[in-house]
């Protein structure tokens, strides 16, 4: 199964809503540091996260691309 570039897709989301990693943290109910983690690939989102995370780049029209 491929990697999917969840670090791009969060920088396309925060910069679409003009949003701050903390206020994304907030909206998907985790802390700031996860989402900086993830958006410097240091980590994964898990399962549940990649589910919110996935309802909101369909919300706001993102594609995600697979990882190299």
């Amino acid at each position: 199964m491929a990697k999917i570039d969840y670090a791009d897709g969060i920088l396309q989301l925060r910069a679409k809503l003009s949003i701050s990693q903390e206020e994304l943290a907030k909206i998907l109910g985790v802390s700031f540091i996860s989402v900086n983690r993830w958006e410097n690939n240091k980590y994964a989102p898990t399962k549940l996260i990649k589910v919110k995370l996935n309802q909101l780049f369909k919300e706001n029209n993102i594609i995600l691309k697979e990882a190299d």
